[in-house]
């Protein structure tokens, strides 16, 4: 399961394999050239760094860490602790070149132009020897013509690469007054006092983050692309529903053509339905001017199969074809997949005083159940489309239809929304502004904002997937909640009111105005959390979320989950440790230990000391662990367990609460964090934990303060059945109390099957002794179960060596046997390194319980035997 770190393909070739259409030329392919790259001639870390002048081969696309590291110049930046000896990279400036040929097709054609995707930042491009561009934002798409300065052979294309920080440095230390930035270097290359992350159009996290390493990298991270054409070209298509029922929908089909002079043509359409089967052709002339030009076809469809998120219904898409007639050529085509839904964001006014926030789908309401996603990789070149299908499979697999793509990393390829229309996750996009304050009153910087929020918005419309795009990740809440706003205004009066001027003039109107014009009827959010520029911003009665005082200051237990009960939990987290096997991928054995320097440079939070909030979480509720092996186990347990009570409380809370979003789906690499998945693609006991808070039909047993509530959860669109069972019984199986009654669940909603105090379930039994077990039926199977301890899990009365496990052959996989001879809390199964794909994880059985857990691997039995291990809170 381990991934080189060179490893990495280009984009092209994934969207090949996926078989992903997109709005583009089809004659447009990656540049076919030799890259090269090399320390600029003349900087300064030329004298501690000697050689790297000179050319070396290099991969684009890519960075200069990745091209550093493949020549063996560097160590692997994930595995010890190699942070602080790398971060020389992000001070120098680099330089890359691209020698290539041109086909005599490309040279007779009039037009041409090549295509940046992605240059990561501040870039100066020369081709043959004569300057391009210069570029200053990462997440843009770049132009430049090139027609009359191509050859056949012996083009040249130099990419110099300058430094964000000593770009940006000069120009924010002489600032009076600074603005808010988010995590100051521990490595002394740049000021504590003067950080340039927020002024830079480049992944906020590649600055750091508590979850990430600091690597501030450059180099050509997307694909190259040379495009030529003669008179005409297509340049985009779009696919606007003007009305969607089940019994019709009602569709533009826009297109825009690039034209040498007036004329005319016809524009043939073709639509195929999700089997591949045409529903809708035709012909329409269209008058075009010189210049561009955008043609609109309506587009009529009887019966639309429409696109659903998961567990709703369906994911079918539709495949819409545009082009020239009579000119058969890829230049004069354009293919799109779309999804026909409707997507709307309810905010209705209650009679609390209170305002919604709701996703509705098809016209549907949808409870959102999903985690936040964070960048796949430090160097997002080398992430490729099966590690994105690994994670949101994961996603969907865990009951997930919704996930939040945070706004501190870059616009995802269109791989991953594809995969993500595909599994019918929802995704909510935000605008890549990961925190602090952005200099939004200068106006330069804001085209350049406005210029990448186009370029993004109408790369990904054609998605069904995207149902919300989001200014940006807790600015407005850090301005007026967290002191940087009362900071700087009671530095500078005049300057505060300016750069809020600035923050609302970009996030209350330029992307609210780009997404009205562009994103084809999706909501635009000005924040998160926010109640959209409302007066406040972190709010329970209305707009998204944020809860931090769990984990976060004044860390408070988990319970006090139980007492937030918001519009939409749009970040919510625990922190827990990744696998010994991922652990043992960046650490040697001996550097296993709570306070090592490798565990602490791969602890984020807190810069470094997270491990001692972690240990307050663990120890609080489960006791001091034994040893570093232990510590791993309880931090993953106190995760799941945590989660699992703050989602829940969410869901009982329908339709009061429409949403529940935890941090983090994903890591950016191997080490401690919120992440219920971890970089290698391995479950964390959490991500066991959320497939059952997330499964579309359970129960909920909430206790606090001594009573447990029990509600009873329906996400279907149809009453159900069932019967639900309250038992309790002491750890070593013996019933001292039952109830079962018969239930109909509520279509797409919450039934309330009643309170119980402590003093009336435990009567005289011991509560250290004794536990509640919540159990739903459907036809006479127990689909759902909690159970319910009375103390914490470190003051329970527990057996030791009460779990017995075997492992055999059932026809085409392992089977895992467990026995239970007294109850058996947060049972973890573990195979170490090896390859093995569990059926379940994670569990807790009754006394006299048998549970059988499919195993899949390639392993042999002999060697699976070997590496399984069990661990149990019993035996804590």
């Amino acid at each position: 399961m381990h991934r080189p770190f060179h490893s990495v393909r280009t984009l092209s070739w994934l969207l090949l394999l996926l078989g992903i259409v997109a709005a583009a030329p089809l004659a447009a392919a990656p540049l076919q050239a030799h890259w090269e790259f090399r320390l600029l001639p003349g900087d300064a870390q030329g004298a501690s760094h000697p050689g790297l002048q000179q050319w070396r081969d290099a991969h684009v696309p890519g960075s200069v860490h990745t091209d550093l590291l493949a020549h063996g110049l560097v160590r692997d930046p994930y595995v010890g602790a190699a942070e602080a000896e790398l971060q020389w990279i992000g001070l120098a400036d680099w330089e890359y070149r691209a020698r290539f040929e041109v086909d005599a097709a490309t040279l007779a054609r009039p037009h041409a132009e090549l295509r940046f995707d992605g240059l990561d930042t501040y870039a100066e491009v020369t081709l043959n020897g004569k300057p391009l561009l210069k570029a200053d934002n990462a997440h843009r798409t770049w132009r430049a013509r090139v027609d009359g300065r191509l050859k056949a052979s012996g083009n040249e294309l130099q990419i110099v690469f300058r430094s964000p920080i000593r770009t940006l440095l000069p120009g924010v230390q002489a600032m009076p007054h600074k603005i808010a930035g988010n995590y100051p270097s521990p490595y002394g290359d740049e000021p504590k006092d003067a950080m340039v992350g927020n002024f830079a159009r480049k992944p906020a996290y590649h600055f750091g983050w508590d979850w990430g390493p600091r690597y501030v990298t450059a180099g050509v991270w997307r694909n190259v692309d040379l495009q030529s054409w003669d008179d005409t070209r297509l340049t985009d298509l779009a696919v606007r529903t003007d009305a969607l029922d089940a019994q019709q929908a009602r569709l533009t089909v826009q297109v825009q053509l690039q034209q040498d002079t007036a004329g005319s043509a016809a524009l043939a359409v073709e639509v195929l339905d999700p089997d591949g089967r045409s529903v809708f052709r035709r012909q329409q002339p269209a008058l075009l001017q010189a210049g561009s030009t955008t043609v609109e076809v309506p587009v009529q469809l009887d019966h639309p199969r429409r696109w659903w998120p998961a567990g709703q219904g369906a994911q079918d898409r539709y495949t819409v074809t545009v082009s020239v007639a009579g000119r058969d050529d890829d230049a004069h085509r354009l293919q799109q997949r779309i999804g026909l839904r409707t997507v709307e964001l309810r905010r209705e006014q209650d009679d609390t005083g209170g305002q919604g926030f709701a996703f509705v789908i098809n016209g549907v309401p949808v409870f959102a159940k999903g985690a936040n996603v964070i960048p796949f990789d430090a160097f997002p070149a080398r992430v490729d489309a099966a590690r994105l299908r690994q994670v949101l499979t994961a996603a969907r697999d865990a009951n997930m239809n919704m996930v939040r793509n945070w706004g501190g990393g870059y616009y995802e390829d269109d791989a991953f929304f594809d995969i993500a229309d595909e599994l019918g996750l929802l995704v909510w996009q935000d605008f890549m502004f990961g925190g602090g304050m952005q200099p939004g009153y200068d106006p330069a910087f804001r085209a350049s904002v406005v210029a990448e929020a186009r370029d993004n918005v109408r790369r990904l419309r054609h998605h069904p997937s995207i149902v919300l795009w989001c200014g940006n990740n807790e600015e407005e809440t850090a301005w007026k909640d967290w002191g940087h706003g009362r900071d700087l205004k009671a530095a500078d009066p005049v300057f505060a009111a300016k750069v809020w001027q600035g923050y609302v003039d970009l996030f209350g109107n330029d992307l609210r105005q780009v997404v009205a014009e562009e994103g084809l009827g999706v909501p635009y959010w000005s924040s998160s959390p926010s109640n959209d520029l409302d007066t406040k911003a972190n709010d329970s009665t209305r707009g998204d979320k944020h809860y931090w005082e769990v984990w976060g200051n004044p860390a408070l237990p988990v319970q006090a989950y139980l007492r937030q009960t918001p519009r939409f939990m749009s970040e919510y987290g625990l922190q827990g440790w990744p696998s010994l096997a991922t652990i043992d991928q960046i650490a040697t054995p001996a550097e296993q230990r709570i306070d090592s320097p490798v565990i602490r440079a791969h602890q984020k939070f807190m810069a470094g000391d997270g491990n001692t909030r972690l240990l307050h979480y663990i120890e609080m509720a489960y006791g001091t662990p034994r040893d570093f092996a232990d510590f791993v186990y309880l931090s993953q347990v106190m995760q799941a367990e945590g989660i699992a009570l703050a989602a829940l409380h969410h869901r009982a809370s329908r339709p009061y609460t429409m949403g529940s979003l935890y941090w983090q789906l994903n890591d950016v690499w191997p080490g401690a964090s919120w992440s219920s998945v971890d970089y290698y693609g391995r479950w964390k006991a959490l991500h066991y934990q959320a497939r059952r808070f997330f499964a579309p039909v359970t129960l909920a047993a909430l206790r606090d303060e001594g009573r447990t509530r029990v509600r009873l959860i329906n996400d279907g669109q149809l009453p159900l059945q069932a019967r639900w069972r309250l038992r309790v019984m002491d750890v070593a199986g013996k019933v001292l109390s039952r109830r079962e009654l018969p239930v109909t669940l509520s279509v797409a909603g919450v039934t309330d099957a009643g309170t119980y105090t402590d003093a009336e379930l435990l009567g005289k039994a011991d509560p250290a002794r004794t536990v509640a077990v919540y159990e739903l039926l459907q036809e006479g199977k127990v689909t759902a179960r909690q159970v319910v301890g009375f103390v914490e899990a470190k003051d329970q009365v527990l057996a030791r060596d009460a779990l017995r496990a075997t492992l055999d052959i059932d026809g085409s996989h392992y089977r895992l046997r467990l026995q239970s001879s007294a109850l058996v809390r947060a049972a973890w199964i573990d195979f170490g390194a090896l390859d093995v794909r569990l059926e379940d994880n994670l569990l807790d059985l009754l006394p006299g319980e048998t549970r059988d857990i499919a195993v899949n691997s390639s392993a042999d039995l002999a060697t699976l035997r070997a590496a399984m291990r069990l661990r149990t809170l019993n035996d804590h």
